[in-house]
Protein backbone atom coordinates (compact mmCIF):
# COMPACT_ATOMS: atom_id res chain seq x y z
CA UNK A 1 0.00 0.00 0.00
CA UNK A 2 2.75 2.73 0.93
CA UNK A 3 4.62 1.41 -2.18
CA UNK A 4 1.26 2.06 -4.66
CA UNK A 5 0.57 5.25 -2.85
CA UNK A 6 4.64 6.93 -3.17
CA UNK A 7 4.12 5.88 -6.56
CA UNK A 8 0.71 7.66 -7.04
CA UNK A 9 1.46 10.87 -4.99
CA UNK A 10 5.04 10.96 -6.74
CA UNK A 11 3.20 11.80 -10.37
CA UNK A 12 1.35 14.15 -8.47
CA UNK A 13 3.51 16.40 -7.01
CA UNK A 14 5.92 16.54 -9.96
CA UNK A 15 2.80 17.67 -11.98
CA UNK A 16 2.34 20.55 -9.66
CA UNK A 17 6.22 21.06 -9.84
CA UNK A 18 6.79 20.03 -6.37
CA UNK A 19 8.78 17.22 -4.76
CA UNK A 20 7.75 14.07 -3.16
CA UNK A 21 10.17 12.91 -0.22
CA UNK A 22 9.33 9.52 1.58
CA UNK A 23 13.94 8.61 2.79
CA UNK A 24 16.25 11.19 3.90
CA UNK A 25 19.38 12.23 3.17
CA UNK A 26 21.91 9.23 2.68
CA UNK A 27 24.42 8.30 5.98
CA UNK A 28 27.76 9.55 5.10
CA UNK A 29 29.01 6.78 6.06
CA UNK A 30 26.84 3.91 4.54
CA UNK A 31 25.81 5.56 1.87
CA UNK A 32 22.10 4.09 2.78
CA UNK A 33 18.99 6.46 2.74
CA UNK A 34 17.84 7.20 6.50
CA UNK A 35 14.46 7.82 8.00
CA UNK A 36 12.62 11.04 7.30
CA UNK A 37 12.91 13.36 10.44
CA UNK A 38 11.28 16.41 10.64
CA UNK A 39 11.64 18.55 13.98
CA UNK A 40 9.55 20.32 16.10
CA UNK A 41 10.65 23.84 17.99
CA UNK A 42 12.52 21.90 20.62
CA UNK A 43 14.66 19.56 18.49
CA UNK A 44 12.05 16.66 18.88
CA UNK A 45 12.36 14.31 15.73
CA UNK A 46 9.50 12.57 14.34
CA UNK A 47 9.77 10.32 11.60
CA UNK A 48 6.81 10.11 9.36
CA UNK A 49 6.38 8.31 5.99
CA UNK A 50 6.30 11.17 3.19
CA UNK A 51 6.03 14.56 2.51
CA UNK A 52 5.77 16.82 -0.41
CA UNK A 53 7.33 19.85 -0.80
CA UNK A 54 7.68 23.00 -2.51
CA UNK A 55 10.62 23.97 -5.08
CA UNK A 56 12.47 25.16 -2.42
CA UNK A 57 12.23 22.61 -0.24
CA UNK A 58 9.68 23.74 2.28
CA UNK A 59 6.81 21.14 3.49
CA UNK A 60 3.70 21.43 2.06
CA UNK A 61 1.71 18.31 2.84
CA UNK A 62 2.61 15.88 5.75
CA UNK A 63 1.24 11.87 4.76
CA UNK A 64 1.25 9.21 7.32
CA UNK A 65 -0.15 5.59 6.04
CA UNK A 66 -1.22 3.20 8.52
CA UNK A 67 -2.59 -0.06 9.03
CA UNK A 68 -4.74 -1.43 12.00
CA UNK A 69 -5.86 -5.01 12.34
CA UNK A 70 -7.11 -4.53 16.03
CA UNK A 71 -9.01 -1.72 17.52
CA UNK A 72 -7.32 -1.38 20.96
CA UNK A 73 -4.43 -0.15 19.30
CA UNK A 74 -6.11 2.71 17.93
CA UNK A 75 -5.59 5.38 20.40
CA UNK A 76 -1.55 4.72 19.96
CA UNK A 77 -1.22 5.34 16.74
CA UNK A 78 -4.04 8.08 16.23
CA UNK A 79 -2.73 10.10 19.40
CA UNK A 80 0.72 10.09 17.86
CA UNK A 81 -0.09 11.11 14.34
CA UNK A 82 -1.79 13.87 16.14
CA UNK A 83 1.04 14.89 18.57
CA UNK A 84 3.94 14.49 15.86
CA UNK A 85 1.85 16.48 13.05
CA UNK A 86 0.51 19.46 15.29
CA UNK A 87 4.19 19.85 16.80
CA UNK A 88 5.42 19.66 12.97
CA UNK A 89 3.15 22.12 11.72
CA UNK A 90 3.88 24.68 14.61
CA UNK A 91 7.65 24.75 13.28
CA UNK A 92 7.04 24.58 9.25
CA UNK A 93 4.92 27.52 8.64
CA UNK A 94 5.07 26.30 5.56
CA UNK A 95 2.84 23.34 5.48
CA UNK A 96 -0.86 23.32 4.38
CA UNK A 97 -2.67 20.29 5.37
CA UNK A 98 -1.80 17.07 7.04
CA UNK A 99 -2.96 13.84 5.29
CA UNK A 100 -3.63 10.01 6.83
CA UNK A 101 -4.03 6.90 4.50
CA UNK A 102 -5.78 4.83 7.44
CA UNK A 103 -6.64 1.08 6.40
CA UNK A 104 -7.96 -1.36 8.71
CA UNK A 105 -9.87 -1.04 11.90
CA UNK A 106 -10.25 2.38 12.91
CA UNK A 107 -12.52 3.45 15.57
CA UNK A 108 -15.13 5.93 15.48
CA UNK A 109 -13.34 7.83 18.27
CA UNK A 110 -9.74 7.81 16.96
CA UNK A 111 -11.23 9.08 13.94
CA UNK A 112 -12.81 12.07 15.48
CA UNK A 113 -9.57 12.81 17.18
CA UNK A 114 -7.47 12.87 14.20
CA UNK A 115 -10.19 15.27 11.81
CA UNK A 116 -10.26 17.11 15.65
CA UNK A 117 -6.37 18.00 15.04
CA UNK A 118 -6.66 19.32 11.06
CA UNK A 119 -5.60 15.60 9.54
CA UNK A 120 -7.78 14.97 6.52
CA UNK A 121 -8.59 11.36 6.81
CA UNK A 122 -9.13 8.48 3.59
CA UNK A 123 -9.96 5.39 4.83
CA UNK A 124 -9.42 1.76 3.26
CA UNK A 125 -11.71 -0.37 5.49
CA UNK A 126 -10.70 -3.61 6.40
CA UNK A 127 -13.16 -6.00 4.15
CA UNK A 128 -12.13 -4.64 1.16
CA UNK A 129 -8.50 -5.71 1.88
CA UNK A 130 -10.46 -8.71 3.09
CA UNK A 131 -11.98 -9.50 -0.26
CA UNK A 132 -9.08 -8.33 -1.91
CA UNK A 133 -6.66 -11.26 -0.98
CA UNK A 134 -10.02 -14.02 -0.53
CA UNK A 135 -9.16 -13.68 -4.74
CA UNK A 136 -5.79 -14.95 -3.94
CA UNK A 137 -7.02 -18.09 -1.60
CA UNK A 138 -5.42 -16.03 0.98
CA UNK A 139 -7.71 -15.81 4.35
CA UNK A 140 -7.76 -12.60 5.70
CA UNK A 141 -9.76 -12.50 8.60
CA UNK A 142 -8.40 -14.88 11.02
CA UNK A 143 -9.27 -14.13 14.52
CA UNK A 144 -6.68 -13.00 17.35
CA UNK A 145 -5.23 -16.08 18.48
CA UNK A 146 -5.89 -18.19 15.19
CA UNK A 147 -2.00 -18.23 14.61
CA UNK A 148 -1.81 -21.22 12.40
CA UNK A 149 -4.51 -19.32 10.03
CA UNK A 150 -2.36 -16.37 10.07
CA UNK A 151 0.77 -18.29 9.27
CA UNK A 152 -0.54 -19.85 6.61
CA UNK A 153 -2.12 -16.39 4.81
CA UNK A 154 0.81 -15.26 4.99
CA UNK A 155 3.26 -18.16 3.49
CA UNK A 156 0.37 -17.64 0.97
CA UNK A 157 0.98 -14.05 0.38
CA UNK A 158 4.77 -13.90 0.21
CA UNK A 159 4.61 -16.98 -2.26
CA UNK A 160 2.66 -13.93 -4.92
CA UNK A 161 4.78 -12.24 -7.33
CA UNK A 162 5.86 -8.57 -6.87
CA UNK A 163 3.44 -8.05 -10.03
CA UNK A 164 0.57 -9.75 -7.53
CA UNK A 165 1.52 -7.71 -4.55
CA UNK A 166 1.01 -4.59 -6.69
CA UNK A 167 -2.33 -5.18 -7.84
CA UNK A 168 -3.41 -5.55 -5.01
CA UNK A 169 -2.44 -2.56 -3.46
CA UNK A 170 -3.39 -0.70 -6.68
CA UNK A 171 -6.76 -1.91 -5.93
CA UNK A 172 -6.33 -0.89 -1.89
CA UNK A 173 -5.36 2.48 -2.89
CA UNK A 174 -8.12 2.72 -5.59
CA UNK A 175 -10.62 2.61 -3.01
CA UNK A 176 -9.92 6.75 -1.98
CA UNK A 177 -7.69 7.03 -4.76
CA UNK A 178 -10.10 9.71 -6.94
CA UNK A 179 -10.98 12.28 -3.76
CA UNK A 180 -7.65 11.74 -2.77
CA UNK A 181 -6.34 13.21 -5.44
CA UNK A 182 -8.57 15.89 -5.39
CA UNK A 183 -7.55 16.88 -2.53
CA UNK A 184 -3.60 16.70 -2.81
CA UNK A 185 -4.23 18.96 -6.13
CA UNK A 186 -6.77 21.03 -4.73
CA UNK A 187 -3.70 21.47 -1.92
CA UNK A 188 -1.22 22.31 -3.55
CA UNK A 189 -2.70 25.35 -6.28
CA UNK A 190 -0.73 28.17 -5.42
CA UNK A 191 -3.94 30.14 -7.34
CA UNK A 192 -6.15 29.75 -4.45
CA UNK A 193 -7.25 32.67 -2.74
CA UNK A 194 -6.27 32.42 0.86
CA UNK A 195 -8.66 34.04 3.78
CA UNK A 196 -8.46 33.88 7.59
CA UNK A 197 -10.51 31.82 9.60
CA UNK A 198 -9.52 31.81 12.60
CA UNK A 199 -7.26 34.19 15.32
CA UNK A 200 -6.48 31.85 18.05
CA UNK A 201 -4.63 33.60 21.24
CA UNK A 202 -3.24 31.42 23.80
CA UNK A 203 -2.25 32.63 27.13
CA UNK A 204 0.03 30.74 29.77
CA UNK A 205 1.10 31.43 33.01
CA UNK A 206 4.06 30.81 35.29
CA UNK A 207 1.75 28.37 37.58
CA UNK A 208 1.18 26.83 34.21
CA UNK A 209 -2.62 27.23 33.70
CA UNK A 210 -3.33 28.10 29.61
CA UNK A 211 -6.11 29.69 27.97
CA UNK A 212 -7.30 29.86 24.44
CA UNK A 213 -9.34 32.57 22.94
CA UNK A 214 -10.50 32.07 19.34
CA UNK A 215 -12.31 34.91 17.16
CA UNK A 216 -13.35 35.02 13.42
CA UNK A 217 -11.33 38.24 12.45
CA UNK A 218 -8.21 39.75 12.82
CA UNK A 219 -10.21 43.33 14.25
CA UNK A 220 -11.78 41.15 16.81
CA UNK A 221 -8.51 39.64 18.28
CA UNK A 222 -6.85 42.90 18.38
CA UNK A 223 -10.08 44.36 20.45
CA UNK A 224 -9.87 41.35 22.83
CA UNK A 225 -6.18 42.23 23.23
CA UNK A 226 -6.78 45.62 23.73
CA UNK A 227 -9.15 45.34 26.94
CA UNK A 228 -7.37 42.01 27.38
CA UNK A 229 -6.43 42.46 31.66
CA UNK A 230 -4.88 39.47 34.28
CA UNK A 231 -8.56 39.03 35.76
CA UNK A 232 -9.55 37.78 32.39
CA UNK A 233 -7.06 34.96 33.22
CA UNK A 234 -8.35 34.93 37.01
CA UNK A 235 -11.94 34.31 36.14
CA UNK A 236 -12.80 30.49 36.45
CA UNK A 237 -16.41 31.10 36.20
CA UNK A 238 -16.77 29.19 33.15
CA UNK A 239 -13.81 26.77 33.50
CA UNK A 240 -15.21 23.06 33.25
CA UNK A 241 -15.44 20.50 35.93
CA UNK A 242 -13.97 17.23 36.32
CA UNK A 243 -16.91 15.06 34.87
CA UNK A 244 -18.43 17.51 32.26
CA UNK A 245 -18.36 16.37 28.97
CA UNK A 246 -18.12 18.60 25.84
CA UNK A 247 -21.45 19.54 24.08
CA UNK A 248 -20.58 18.73 20.52
CA UNK A 249 -22.36 20.87 17.62
CA UNK A 250 -24.05 17.27 15.96
CA UNK A 251 -25.33 16.64 19.45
Amino acid sequence: MEDALNSSFAIIANDHNCHFISKGPKHLDTGKQTKLLLYDNFGTAYNIDAVITDESMQPLILMEYKYIRYKKHNRDKGSWLCTAHNAIRRRYGSVRSSIAVLAGNWSGSSLAMMKSHDVNVFIIPFDTITQLLKEHAIIFDWGEKDREIAHESWRRYSALSGKQKSAIANKMIAVVQVELDAAIAQILDNNAKRVIEKITVEVHTNLGEVKCFAFSSIEDALDFLEDFSFDEMLNQTHSFTVFEKPVLDDE
